[in-house]
């Protein structure tokens, strides 16, 4: 890990197991050895289908599931921990400095709470603040940096719209002074007006507290305007992983063209122009020989179908998982 390495993962799988029995269960493999590294204070994203394992991964990184195999570690330059061995009082510490914002605004708020005890909770239950006032003077302080004004912290969440609840779900995350917040689909639920504002928020927020975010989405148009960094996910493995810029001008990986290629575009002259996928992810209980994607590859040759591309970085850090596409570098996206 460099010294600007917040969160790095090195062969990260997470696996569950399923079935009934003895001789019945088997393991699902939801991440499947992972190797990725967040720099401190970066916007990074995670992109990919439903089911490629983005969810996963995140929490895992998060220690909310176990880490079956592969080592993750967190260094934020006063403390650094194995999340692979983390328990007891340094779990609890990390609990205050890793934080998840959800995806649903309207189920992960108590509906019997006000705003004010909704945002106070993580400080009362990790013990942070001593006195009512403190605690007070700490929600009020965390609720100005989201938007939130003194009426708004009396009232409940029913109470409020889809991007004022947003706001309060991130109010509560950054209340305990975290480093680190995956934020896991956490516009998507939102009009597109409002995923903009709380866009905005969460680059001020980064911007202003120096927040490390791993944001995970499967828009394309909103990780290009919020991250810094990208990575691509398929079946619980990294395909491809570059900064924002690089990857969006030039996707090395096919399986990103496709992704790239879906996004609506009101030129007229780019209908029709979209790379259709035939098929569907395959189920992780019955995945692929070699590459994963070839299934669905349209470039797909003998050697895809028998052995698993790793993750090749050329040094100029664009790192691809592809037999061919040093062959494709040249073809126009889509």
């Amino acid at each position: 890990m460099t010294d600007e390495t917040l969160i790095r993962a090195d062969g990260l799988s997470v696996g569950f197991k399923i079935g009934g029995g003895l001789f019945n269960s088997h393991i699902l493999k939801a991440v499947d050895g992972v190797n990725i590294d967040i720099a401190r204070g970066s916007f990074f994203g995670l992109v990919g289908e439903s089911g490629s394992g983005k969810t996963t991964l995140g929490r895992a990184l998060l220690k909310a599931v176990p880490i079956s195999d592969g080592t993750a570690s967190y260094d934020d330059g006063e403390v650094s921990y194995d999340l692979t061995t983390l328990q007891g009082p340094d779990l609890k510490d990390y609990r205050k400095r890793a934080q998840l914002i959800f995806q649903d605004p309207y189920a992960a708020l108590s509906p019997r709470m006000t705003v004010r005890d909704i945002i106070a909770e993580p400080l009362e239950v990790m013990g942070l603040t001593r006195t009512r006032e403190e605690t007070d003077q700490r929600v009020r302080e965390i609720a100005a940096k989201c938007r939130l004004n003194l009426e708004h912290l009396r009232r409940f969440p029913h109470a409020f719209s889809g991007g004022q609840r947003q706001r309060i779900s991130i109010a509560r995350a950054l209340v305990s002074g975290p480093k680190f917040i995956v934020a896991d689909e956490s516009v998507a639920a939102l009009d597109v007006s409002i995923q903009a504002d709380v866009l905005n928020l969460l680059k001020e927020l980064q911007r202003d507290l120096g927040i490390t975010f791993l944001f995970i989405s499967h828009d394309l148009s909103v990780v290009a305007h919020t991250c810094d960094h990208v990575a691509v996910m398929y079946l619980g493995r990294l395909v491809e992983t570059a900064p924002t810029r690089k990857l969006f001008t030039a996707p090395r990986h096919p399986y990103t063209k496709a992704l790239f290629s879906a996004i609506p575009s009101l030129d007229p002259d780019d209908r029709g122009r979209a790379q259709k996928l035939t098929g569907e992810i395959p189920s992780p209980t019955n995945q692929p020989p070699g590459c994963k994607f070839h299934t669905r590859c349209p470039n797909a040759i003998d050697i895809c179908k028998v052995q698993e591309p790793a993750l090749e970085n050329p040094g100029d850090g664009h790192e691809v998982a592809c037999h061919r596409w040093r062959e494709l570098l040249e073809q126009v996206p889509g």
